[in-house]
């Protein structure tokens, strides 16, 4: 690395690529799930585990490996959780039996439990504030949001031209590039030698998570009512009330989560936007590639390319939202985002049996990639601005929470509510296509809803800019105090 510092340029590119390939793999599988079945001989009610264990275990442990950035190092941790999200790719390659696959992808969840938390942390420790960070989380926030919408082309491509296989080992040299990027041009840091992890609150946080995640992911299998899924809520919701009982004990001086952080609108507001977001966003990509192969008709390959609007809508709006940031307050863009995101959902619930590209994806798919690109990049920065390098790792893991349950969260209960209508739509006569569109569009419409109540929590909640730093801030040079920030 260079003596006179580090190549922000570079550091970025680490970061980006990081991000993205944690991002990709979330939806990547999806559509080569049926090929994984048939390769390696799962039951039917085993293959949703493809998914299901790495949505799990990410999610849990992205507190404990936020903090530990924190206490063991940024550059440390991002090296680390590359090289075992490598590793475990390898090993979903060549797996030849279900067991295989599922600790494959278990693993793949502890490395980016690591990855994503410390690559956001290098990020807001290393480019300098003002128009350079923003810049960057604009980068990041791009990243974040096409990368979903990228894993789907990749996925029916590499399945359809090249097998299964490949969706699993392309994510091999994408981490290997994360490890040597960050070797190479990350800054070392200290770590914070004077810290300890809080095991304590690691313990509980991760199971109160791991369980929340595991009750929702399981609803496809268990209905809401039932006693698996509220007893597993349930323990979910012990286990959290437990965690924030300890995290606010006086005696815990180094606590996994600073709760204090999510009291300030600014940092609180953010997060809750993005998981609502998500839990939108998510959503509507599954209802729309489930529209695109079972009502259009459309090959792996086909459906694949038919996101790529989303991710040109997205680009566009993140590079709008990334430019105008200097001169406008989060909440001025969020709000006109969310809404216009919430548009697109809505244009998308008016689908019908009879449809087609050019009909009814193409323009909403414009609209809705264009607000959501604009509502990335603002809570990136609200939620991880000012604050001390030792709570960096902190504040990133709680975003990337944020993100993973919002999507969870979202995605259950409108799938839910989507097999219900559908069942329902069938019992009164109407045909299997046009009761699975109707169940498609409720589900788009309801998506496009929660990105409305998005709009208004930013509308609410979010402080505007203050007179102090508005001027500095639009200039790009200003350092914003701790004290400061979601005041």
């Amino acid at each position: 690395m260079n003596e006179k510092g580090p190549d922000r340029g570079r550091v970025l590119l680490a970061v980006a690529l990081a991000q993205f390939t944690v991002t990709m793999v979330m939806s990547i599988v999806n559509v080569a799930l049926p090929a994984i079945r048939s390769g390696l001989g799962f039951a039917p009610e085993q293959l949703s585990w493809v998914i299901n264990a790495y949505a799990l275990v990410f999610g849990g442990l992205l507190l404990l490996g936020g903090r530990a950035a924190d206490v063991y190092g940024q550059r440390r941790l991002l090296v680390l959780g590359a090289v075992v999200f490598a590793a475990a790719s390898l090993g979903g390659a060549l797996a030849q039996n279900p067991a295989e696959m599922i600790v494959a992808r278990v693993v793949q969840g502890l490395g980016a439990a690591a990855m994503a938390p410390a690559a956001l942390a290098v990020l807001t420790t290393t480019q300098r504030e003002g128009r350079e960070r923003t810049r960057a989380l604009g980068v990041y926030a791009a990243v974040s949001a096409v990368g979903g919408a990228v894993g789907v082309l990749a996925g029916g491509l590499l399945t359809e031209f090249g097998g299964w296989r490949w969706v699993m080992f392309v994510n091999v040299p994408l981490a290997l590039a994360v490890a040597w990027l960050a070797r190479r041009h990350v800054p070392a840091g200290a770590a914070a030698g004077t810290r300890r992890l809080d095991v304590l609150g690691g313990v509980l946080g991760t199971g109160g998570i791991g369980l929340l995640v595991l009750g929702v992911v399981r609803t496809n299998e268990y209905a809401w009512s039932s006693a698996t899924t509220l007893g597993t809520l349930a323990g979910a919701a012990v286990l959290l009330l437990a965690f924030v009982l300890v995290e606010t004990r006086s005696r815990v001086t180094d606590p996994l989560v600073r709760l204090g952080l999510l009291a300030r609108r600014g940092i609180g507001g953010a997060n809750l936007f993005l998981l609502l977001v998500c839990a939108g966003q998510f959503a509507g990509f599954y209802f729309v590639s489930l529209y695109l192969q079972q009502a259009l008709g459309l090959k792996p390959v086909a459906t694949g390319a038919a996101f790529l609007p989303f991710c040109a809508g997205m680009i566009v709006g993140s590079a709008v939202s990334t430019r105008l940031l200097g001169a406008l307050s989060a909440k001025a863009l969020l709000v006109p985002g969310a809404l216009v995101a919430a548009a697109g959902f809505g244009w998308f619930a008016l689908i019908s049996p009879t449809g087609s590209f050019l009909a009814d994806i193409l323009g909403p798919s414009l609209v809705a990639g264009f607000g959501i690109g604009v509502c990335f990049v603002p809570p990136t920065g609200a939620a991880t601005q000012g604050l001390p390098p030792h709570e960096a790792g902190m504040a990133s893991a709680l975003l990337n929470s944020a993100r993973q349950i919002g999507g969870a969260l979202g995605l259950a209960v409108l799938v839910t509510v989507q097999v219900q209508h559908t069942r329902g739509a069938l019992r009164s006569g109407e045909s299997p296509e046009e009761a699975m569109t109707s169940g498609f569009g409720l589900g788009l419409g309801l998506a496009g809803a929660i990105l409305a109540v998005a709009a208004l929590v930013a509308a609410v909640v979010l402080p505007g800019r203050s007179r102090e730093t508005a001027p500095a801030q639009a200039s790009g040079h200003v350092d914003i105090p701790v004290t400061e920030v979601g005041r």
